[in-house]
């Protein structure tokens, strides 16, 4: 597929090659990008309609909603729910599995979203995003609930999240490589800007939070010691460190450039296994950085091989490129 075509011909075109195809798929995603561009004219507009600020309440993990997870995730379930092509919908700001109304007819597809990652920092003008997982739903469920949700990362149909910065980038894969696709304002279409992505296997740029240094586990602490060492260091290398609080937009830096994201375990709050929820960050993000040539693990498991148990799931999470990746894995599993 060349440079300049629509997100649109490029999804037919990859149903061709598909056997037994219907386009149900097919206009499950236009479904989505169309989700996308909505919010991406929400996120721009901020202040403009009043959208920015504290929403005065909790989602179901304890975190303060601002209005925009409110506005963003209604435009996600509103988009996706008429079409017929979803048995049920699940996300960060809702507790249960979203039913899909009676009047519209029922799919073989699960949609998980994250409709505004990175929300904290919106208020601020900095880079936030949504992410996507699509599921098949199990043969037979016609009302699925939590635990037809709970499917393997490896079991994902696709994965993608669209980045609402300097411009909207969609960024999505469906089994055969990572594809990204910039926002035409003028034309309302997503063109194909970025084809085949890959991460490079060596990188000398960490993001992490070094303020949770002292929560850490060892392996954790050990890596961005040596990182920090540069030149005079182990590692005999200067490093260079990024955070921005959005996992879309670390996630983006990483597929256009390279670099590993870590959100490692830590004893900061001993109940949690992790600070990012499994089924609609972890796992549609390390689809994505896997079919790019990276890796994504806890620092002990591949994150796709999880076999979730609850629908908003905590895992730590080490993701990008492969040898920086694996070396902090060998230091999770002893090895020097």
């Amino acid at each position: 597929m060349q440079i300049g075509h629509t997100i649109t011909q490029f999804i037919i075109e990859e149903q061709r090659h598909a056997e037994g195809a219907t386009g149900d798929f097919t206009s499950l995603l236009n479904d989505i990008f169309t989700a996308c561009k909505t919010i991406s004219s929400a996120v721009n507009k901020g202040a403009l309609v009043g959208v920015l600020g504290s929403a005065g309440s909790e989602n179901v993990q304890g975190e303060t909603q601002k209005k925009l997870d409110i506005v963003t995730n209604d435009i996600m379930i509103k988009a996706n729910e008429w079409g017929g092509h979803l048995a049920g919908m699940a996300s960060e700001e809702m507790e249960d599995v979203y039913r899909i109304p009676d009047e519209y007819p029922r799919g073989k597809y699960l949609l998980i979203f994250d409709p505004l990652d990175g929300s904290s920092n919106i208020d601020v003008n900095i880079s936030v995003g949504t992410i996507f997982s699509i599921l098949r739903c199990p043969d037979g469920v016609k009302e699925p609930n939590e635990k037809d949700f709970l499917q393997p990362g490896t079991r994902q149909v696709c994965a993608g999240y669209a980045l609402y910065g300097p411009s909207t980038i969609m960024v999505m894969s469906t089994g055969h490589g990572v594809n990204g696709f910039t926002l035409d304002h003028n034309i309302g279409e997503f063109i194909l800007t970025h084809p085949d992505m890959k991460i490079p296997g060596d990188t000398r740029e960490f993001a992490i939070n070094t303020s949770n240094f002292r929560f850490w586990e060892e392996p954790a602490r050990r890596y961005i010691e040596e990182c920090m060492a540069g030149k005079d260091g182990p590692r005999g290398e200067n490093f260079n460190m990024r955070w921005v609080a959005s996992m879309v937009a670390e996630v983006h830096r990483i597929l256009t450039r390279g670099g590993i994201f870590m959100y490692p375990k830590d004893s900061k709050d001993p109940k949690k296994e992790g600070r990012l929820r499994l089924m609609y960050e972890a796992n549609p993000m390390s689809f994505i950085v896997e079919q790019a040539g990276g890796v994504s693990s806890t620092g002990r498991e591949r994150i796709m091989e999880i076999k979730p148990r609850e629908l908003h799931q905590r895992v730590p999470v080490i993701l990008g490129s492969k040898n920086e990746v694996e070396r902090v894995v060998s230091y999770h599993l002893g090895k020097s």
